[in-house]
């Protein structure tokens, strides 16, 4: 295991529970006296803003392969930060909603597979 420069986090392979995620986000606010900030319109700014940063990683390299076999470690250790920042955003955002996110995503993939039913022609990429 490596420890994370200065976050007392330790780089595993472990998975992390959307919880887990929301109950450190919200010490990490707390101790630092952010949580005034944290409103939701703010998180949406701020999530917003960190969605353009990914979006500039992707900006100019056309289309990218599954896995990124052709990019450096350096860039993808930037893309993990990145999608990070969306992540933790959406979470703070969903906490101050008031909203379980991990709920909502589960009802929504239900209700995504009412919407596009197998073996259904017009679900196809290629349909118009």
């Amino acid at each position: 295991m490596e420890k994370s420069s200065g976050s007392g986090c330790q780089k595993t392979s472990k998975d992390v529970s959307l919880q887990e995620l929301k109950e450190r986000l919200a010490e990490f606010a707390k101790v630092r006296g952010w949580e005034q900030f944290h409103s939701p319109r703010n998180l949406l700014l701020a999530l917003v803003g960190e969605v353009g940063e990914l979006s500039e990683i992707f900006q100019w390299k056309g289309e990218v392969e599954r896995g990124l076999p052709n990019w450096s470690s350096d860039d993808k250790e930037h893309l993990e930060e990145e999608i990070s920042d969306v992540l933790l955003y959406l979470v703070q955002l969903a906490d101050v909603c008031g909203l379980d996110l991990g709920q909502a995503a589960l009802t929504k993939i239900v209700k995504n597979a009412q919407k596009y039913p197998l073996n259904n022609p017009t679900n196809s990429p290629t349909s118009s």
